[in-house]
């Protein structure tokens, strides 16, 4: 009989920040996102825990191809498993330099520690997903939905009603606010606007955030992110017209968003958390990039 576990990771040793998704079916069971190289120990032990060798899943879904839902994708091509992915991202998995090289340009010296390794995944073990593909693996079907705004190469999964939703559907951690993750290039609000219809449009029952959990109120959650992304984008905009320097923004965006936390009713603990889960200075580079196209007319 199918069911869906959710595997915490334990990112950074704490709880709540990052999950990886497993669903139970006839034909064994199935990942949705691999999480980072770096807690690859944290997702070993849970599959065994569960029952499980790591051998036995063969099939990996992820959302996207960012370090955190996907860095640990190459370990489990290594045992054999096919990687699910969006068209656009199936080309950085199979050659990721690009794609750390950038990572490392943001992260330095902090890049194995946050993330650990990524490694090249054969063309043969990558399947690219289309828009409204359902894959079956049995009697089990799991819809693709195409939900671009946090990045272009996003995929929203729906399974029997249970939506995994990667980053669209934002962060939320334990009980606190819904946060959208900006980091760049990517974020287009009125892109992301559309997948939050997208998902809406599905009717789901639940909602598995990577960041972190189950969500069943969809409708509040949904609209409380819209309304967030609104927000953050209208706060930027006057400091990319003034031609502010974003290292100086910084400081004044982190005062700001976790001011909005603490408002929700979060402990410093929990703040941190989500710290974690979405590094708020990230935003800063994505929201002032997404800006500067959208004054030059390219979205």
């Amino acid at each position: 009989m199918e069911s869906i576990q959710i595997i915490d990771l334990k990112f950074l040793e704490t709880k709540d920040a990052i999950a990886s998704f497993l669903i139970q079916t006839e034909i064994g069971p199935i990942l949705i996102e691999s999480g980072p190289e770096s807690t690859f120990s944290a997702l070993k032990k849970s599959i065994e825990e569960l029952g499980f060798d790591l051998k036995d899943i063969q099939h990996v879904l992820l959302t996207h191809i960012h370090f955190d839902h996907a860095g640990a994708a190459w370990k489990l091509a290594e045992l054999g498993a096919k990687i699910y992915v969006h068209p656009l991202g199936k080309p950085h998995l199979e050659s990721p330099e690009k794609l750390w090289n950038s990572a490392k340009q943001i992260y330095v010296e902090e890049m194995d520690r946050l993330w650990g390794q990524m490694q090249p995944i054969p063309e043969n073990q990558l399947i690219a997903v289309k828009d409204g593909e359902v894959l079956e693996f049995g009697t089990t079907r799991i819809k693709s939905l195409h939900t671009p705004g946090h990045a272009i190469h996003h995929i929203a999964w729906n399974f029997d009603g249970n939506i995994f939703t990667g980053d669209v559907a934002g962060v939320k951690i334990d009980g606190g606010p819904v946060v959208p993750p900006c980091p760049p290039p990517d974020i287009n609000i009125e892109a992301w606007k559309n997948s939050l219809t997208i998902l809406k449009a599905e009717k789901p029952k639940a909602l598995y955030l990577t960041h972190f959990g189950r969500i069943t109120e969809i409708d509040s959650h949904l609209n409380s992110l819209s309304d967030i992304l609104e927000d953050w984008a209208n706060w930027f905009k006057p400091h990319y017209e003034k031609g502010e320097e974003q290292e100086l923004v910084i400081p004044k965006f982190m005062e700001y968003t976790q001011s909005q936390l603490k408002k929700g009713g979060c402990s410093e603990t929990q703040i941190q958390v989500y710290e974690y889960a979405n590094p708020s200075w990230m935003s800063v580079a994505g929201l002032y990039r997404y800006w500067k196209l959208k004054f030059q007319g390219r979205i």
